[in-house]
């Protein structure tokens, strides 16, 4: 999908066509066609392997400069399922004319720079743009954290007496999907202090001026980012504690089930046991007695009575 906007005079976002786009349009590429990306290099002289980076999902986030050209990729929170999330790369491309955004898929991240939220920033003023984006991304990961941070608390309450594994595999994967976060916003946090130390770079300055509110929006991302990390640090520690605990907790839970089995099968195999002896063909006693049916069923049950009375004693009920 090819869309490019630019922001016009009433400071509002708008969508443009191709054929009037112009230094302060910003291009817009989802999952692009072959030829969209071959329309975008004729336009803009961008360098293929710039706009083909950020449609790989495990591309690492980095800065690249080549020529007239800067690219940008960072990795962005990625909402898969109810206990599954992950992460995606987008690719920010500038150069002196143009700049453009790559991604493979739909995000929350790119949706927000929009008709709705136009006045909050400018395609002409790209290090706002670009900050901005940095500084919504953290606030992305901060989201998703306080989501998982939720379904952790749902998962803990209904582990407690759960005997199923099922619940553990839904902590395995908010794990694994903590990994990702951690992995994404330590590159994240690497590529936007780069840019910090090399705001007064003359090739970067070229391409994206900036100034210092951009310096201190750049630095409140880089406040944000830091601030997730250590989040998603703290939680994934937490996890894994409660990984180890919940598995033992499954286990011990399935030993007093399976002790409380046995002790009901001793029990039950007392009364049986008796029976069996009175139903021998040999002498046993009342045998000839009217009462002796009474009798031996009053023998069962005291003597199942004490055998539970014992147990009870030993915690084995």
């Amino acid at each position: 999908m090819l869309d490019i906007y630019k922001t016009n005079q009433n400071s509002e976002l708008e969508q443009i066509d191709i054929s009037i786009a112009d230094e302060n349009s910003w291009i817009k590429l989802i999952n692009p066609t072959e030829d969209e990306t071959n329309q975008v290099i004729q336009m803009t002289s961008c360098p293929k392997d710039f706009l083909m980076a950020s449609l790989d999902e495990n591309e690492h986030s980095r800065i690249e400069l080549e020529d007239d050209f800067m690219l940008i990729i960072i990795n962005i929170p990625l909402f898969v399922s109810k206990n599954k999330y992950g992460t995606l790369p987008i690719g920010i491309i500038f150069s002196d004319n143009f700049f453009i955004t790559t991604c493979l898929r739909e995000n929350k991240i790119l949706d927000y720079f929009n008709y709705k939220n136009s006045k909050k920033f400018s395609t002409e003023r790209r290090a706002d743009f670009l900050f901005t984006l940095f500084l919504k991304n953290a606030e992305f990961y901060l989201q998703y954290m306080r989501a998982i941070n939720n379904i952790t608390d749902e998962l803990e309450f209904s582990l407690r007496k759960s005997m199923e594994n099922k619940k553990l595999f839904h902590l395995f994967e908010l794990e694994r999907s903590l990994v990702y976060f951690i992995t994404a916003l330590k590159d994240n946090n690497m590529v936007t202090e780069k840019l910090l130390r090399l705001r007064k770079n003359k090739d970067i300055q070229k391409l994206i001026t900036i100034n210092e509110d951009d310096e201190e929006l750049l630095e409140d991302a880089i406040i944000e980012n830091k601030q997730a990390i250590e989040m998603v640090e703290m939680h994934s520690n937490i996890l894994g504690g409660m990984m180890d605990a919940f598995a033992s907790i499954i286990s011990n839970n399935l030993n007093i089930v399976m002790k409380f089995l046995t002790s009901i099968t001793i029990t039950l195999a007392i009364p049986t046991m008796i029976a069996s002896f009175w139903g021998m063909n040999v002498d046993v006693p009342f045998r000839n007695h009217p009462g002796g049916f009474v009798y031996v069923i009053t023998i069962a049950f005291i003597v199942s009575f004490l055998s539970v009375w014992a147990l009870w004693k030993k915690n084995l009920f």
